[in-house]
């Protein structure tokens, strides 16, 4: 890229979310100037949208340390690290004094929707000056459509805004676009907020993630107040020893948590369990829905007034159809990292540290960080997003031995083993799954237990270094 290009224009971020605006405090930290475009009325706008939900991870992993370090330079007092916040306590505590810091506030547009993005005078078949070129990006606010030209693009725009629909086959089902109004995607407010739609309702949540368990839980919660209200949780695959196994040997206390009060509620017989269970076809009636699916192989009838759908999210890639991406035909992440995250690949749920290396395209200046650079795989965690960028911005900055200098320090899961990939016992994450009534997470686990040992060391906290990517115990969550 040309001297000119590399000192004249600024950087386009596309996304005010945590690791948007983290990318943008490493830039300012560089020297850098960040132009960042958030489609919504607010910083974290998609936080917001489940706001009233506490996280997994404490606050010492959901504070980038670039913006750390310009927030305290400031004057600001940060959470106590050990506490876990909601959505919008991260909003209002962390995102909301980030942006308003003097080096990101003047090059923040919100209500900003990006809608395209080229190279200046070429379009994707170019190849003549294309890597000279600047980037234009174009977006569209309250005042019409507007451009705006940059060295290089980092785009943070996460997924919220494409979930999942209901079909097992990743399309909608027959009925599901007519049945809108009763279905919901995400992680609704169903205790709070959206209460009067859920109190005493029959309600079916389809979902094998956390996001369902946190739905489910709610739903219980509102349970003990309305105890008419009734809970279906269906899971398109059978199984659920991923979430609920490892309880108290997850260092995320609160996701550890989680699978085991969604054990003791099956146990107790507060959660319909529904597994595996596939919809076929919803038919909007009179009194609510009723959902014709096949549970356990055979055809079955449910009647339920509201449905929660939980099944994950996917990217929008509409915006960069003249830029020379590559991605993975199944993950929809960079074929580098694709591998490392494919869940049909891996059954612990982790991902050694990763950055520019793994994230490039065949389009340079441009890259995908945050949960859309995971394409459809689960599992991405803020603490990731912010190594993305941290190593982003320093390439970006021709530090390429620092942007190559990859490192992540997380907590571990205690959970190893996943729905059961073919000959997982054999070959699976540690070994595969434990042997039925051992307490462990899986059969390195048991073995090293059953020697006098404390374990097989899933669930310590360890510093990972690029060398782990081959490791799949004792690899981050």
């Amino acid at each position: 890229m040309s001297a000119a290009i590399q000192t004249g224009l600024p950087v386009v971020v596309i996304g005010a979310g945590p690791v948007g605006l983290a990318a943008a405090a490493h830039l300012v930290e560089r020297g850098i100037r960040p132009v960042i475009l958030e489609r919504g009325a607010s910083v974290g706008a998609t936080l917001l949208e489940w706001g009233h939900v506490k996280v997994f991870s404490p606050w010492r992993y959901n504070i980038d340390a670039a913006a750390r370090r310009l927030l305290e330079r400031a004057g600001w007092q940060a959470p106590d690290d050990d506490l876990l916040p909601t959505g919008g306590e991260i909003v209002r505590s962390y995102l909301q004094p980030l942006a308003a810091l003097a080096g990101i506030a003047p090059n923040l547009k919100l209500g900003a929707t990006v809608t395209a993005i080229t190279r200046e005078g070429r379009d994707k078949l170019a190849d003549e000056g294309r890597a000279e070129a600047p980037f234009v990006v174009r977006y569209r606010d309250a005042d019409g459509e507007h451009r705006v030209t940059a060295r290089a693009v980092i785009d943070a725009s996460g997924t919220w805004m494409r979930p999942n629909p209901i079909g097992v086959d990743g399309l909608t089902v027959p009925g599901e676009t007519e049945a809108a109004d009763r279905i919901a995607y995400g992680i609704p407010d169903v205790a709070g907020t959206e209460r009067a739609a859920y109190a005493g309702k029959r309600t079916l949540v389809i979902g094998g993630g956390h996001s369902a368990i946190n739905v489910a839980l709610a739903l219980m919660q509102l349970q003990e107040e309305a105890p008419k209200t009734e809970i279906f949780w269906a899971l398109r695959r059978a199984g659920v020893e991923r979430l609920l196994g490892g309880g108290l040997n997850d260092k995320l206390p609160e996701r550890g948590a989680l699978g085991l009060a969604a054990r003791q509620a099956m146990q107790e017989g507060r959660l319909n369990m529904l597994a595996p269970f596939s919809v076929g076809r919803i038919e909007t009636t009179a009194d609510g829905l009723a959902v014709e699916a096949s549970h356990g192989g055979k055809p079955t009838r449910l009647e339920v007034d509201r449905i929660v759908v939980a099944t994950g999210f996917r990217p929008d890639l509409s915006f960069l159809d003249e830029l020379r991406i590559a991605l993975d035909p199944a993950v929809e992440a960079t074929p580098a990292l694709a591998p490392l995250i494919d869940p049909n690949l891996h059954s612990c749920g982790t991902v050694p540290p990763h950055g520019i290396a793994e994230l490039l395209h065949p389009e340079p200046g441009f890259t995908i960080v945050g949960s859309k650079s995971y394409g459809r795989a689960p599992t991405f965690l803020m603490a990731t997003g912010y190594e993305q960028v941290r190593s982003v911005v320093a390439d970006i900055a021709g530090d390429h031995e620092a942007a190559r200098d990859v490192r992540l320090v997380l907590p571990e899961t205690g959970v190893c083993n996943s729905d059961p990939l073919p000959q997982a016992a054999a070959s699976g994450c540690c070994g595969g799954p434990a042997p039925a009534g051992v307490d462990a997470c899986c059969i390195k686990d048991a073995d090293a237990k059953a020697a006098g040992e404390s374990g097989c060391g899933c669930g310590s906290t360890v510093v990972i270094e690029p060398a782990s990517k081959s490791s799949c115990c004792g690899a981050a969550a």
